[in-house]
């Protein structure tokens, strides 16, 4: 039997059981559920939330701002704690456990990338349990990835998961918000290549203060980790023996089938490391010519918006605002917006170098 690899992430709601704590009883049945799962030949990692409201229960819940600083210090006390209290609950199951810490930057940086790959690897190849966080205590806007569930998409992404279980105080996705009205309905498949909008308007904030996701981002995770080739399940952490039932292949909560079959290797990081805030906007001839196989040359190129340097992976969109693929570029923002819409033969004579004749090399592009 092929070992599958599953990540599972649990948010601060479910570990808290809508308390102001960490709920012990609940965190205790959720290890018996994850011993239980690699018991039956699986290979799991886990992506938990809680540190912060670890921190304010070892401080006895002090008034602070809300700023990054704070919620740093917070991590910084409750960290320790949370993972003395993984380690002592998998011990009972006879299962070692790992920290794994991570930023932005260790998934868009290539060689950081590799490593956190590598490291990942090694610990489930003996097996141990790693357990991911985002590296609060260091991450500042910049480099932050913001919540644990775009963070659990990108770890997904990066060990090759054929599933990711987003654990969260909701049975489901619904049709619209089931706190605010009564005619919401659970969705239990989504397996169209596009989400459709009104399920993106549907997906509401946080209600809990504790936490830093909502079901919005839960619905962002599963985009990216679908477009990887994972399959994500959204359900509710306190339903009986969740986890077991959906790795034997239950359909609890709301199941989204993946859009494309798992990714090569050079893909993946490329989804992973996407610079989301630059991109390049082409027009139909350059997309055609992507399609067929070719690459992204100055001549295809109309715009170009924010800041981005050669070698980051960037955004691919067509005039009118289709995403149509991510790639690494040869040239930077800066250098893009003079020589665009130009032949490559001309790129020397108007930025006074050439690194390639491509802005993009079909060897570094992956359609979406």
């Amino acid at each position: 039997m092929v070992k599958r690899r599953i990540v599972i992430k649990v948010g601060t709601s479910t570990l808290t059981g809508g308390t102001s704590h960490l709920h012990i009883p609940q965190m205790t049945d959720l290890v018996r559920q994850m011993a239980a799962v690699v018991s039956m030949g699986e290979r799991i990692i886990l992506v938990s939330s809680g540190a912060i409201a670890a921190g304010k229960e070892m401080l006895s819940f002090p008034e602070l701002p809300g700023n990054i600083p704070a919620k740093q210090m917070l991590a910084s006390v409750g960290q320790p704690h949370l993972m003395n209290l993984y380690e002592q609950l998998f011990e009972n199951y006879k299962l070692k456990i790992a920290q794994v810490l991570l930023t932005r930057e260790d998934i868009s940086n290539r060689q950081r990338y590799l490593n956190a790959r590598n490291t990942l690897e090694l610990l489930l190849s003996y097996p141990v349990v790693p357990i991911v966080n985002e590296n609060d205590t260091v991450a500042v806007e910049e480099i932050r990835i913001g919540d644990n569930d775009n963070l659990s998409a990108s770890v997904a992404n990066l060990v090759e998961a054929d599933l990711l279980i987003l654990l969260t105080d909701q049975p489901g996705l619904f049709s619209m918000d089931p706190r605010h009205s009564q005619k919401a309905q659970l969705i239990q498949e989504i397996n169209t290549v596009n989400i459709s909008e009104e399920l993106w308007q549907a997906a509401g904030g946080s209600a809990n203060e504790l936490g830093t996701g909502g079901m919005l981002t839960k619905l962002q995770a599963a985009e990216i980790a679908r477009r990887s080739g994972t399959q994500v399940v959204i359900a509710q952490g306190s339903e009986k023996d969740i986890l077991q039932r959906i790795v034997a292949g239950e359909k609890l909560g709301t199941w989204i089938s993946p859009t494309t079959n798992k990714l090569e290797s050079r893909k993946r990081f490329l989804l992973a490391s996407t610079n989301r805030s630059g991109s390049i906007t082409i027009d139909e001839g350059a997309l055609q010519a992507i399609r067929r196989g070719g690459s992204l040359l100055p001549v295809g190129v109309r715009e170009v918006e924010g800041d981005f340097e050669n070698g980051d992976s960037v955004q691919i969109i067509l005039m009118g605002g289709q995403q149509s693929a991510l790639g690494l570029v040869n040239y930077s923002a800066k250098e893009i917006r003079v020589i665009k819409g130009h032949r490559s033969s001309e790129i020397e004579d108007l930025i006074g170098y050439s690194y390639a004749d491509e802005i993009v090399h079909h060897n570094n592009m992956t359609l979406i």
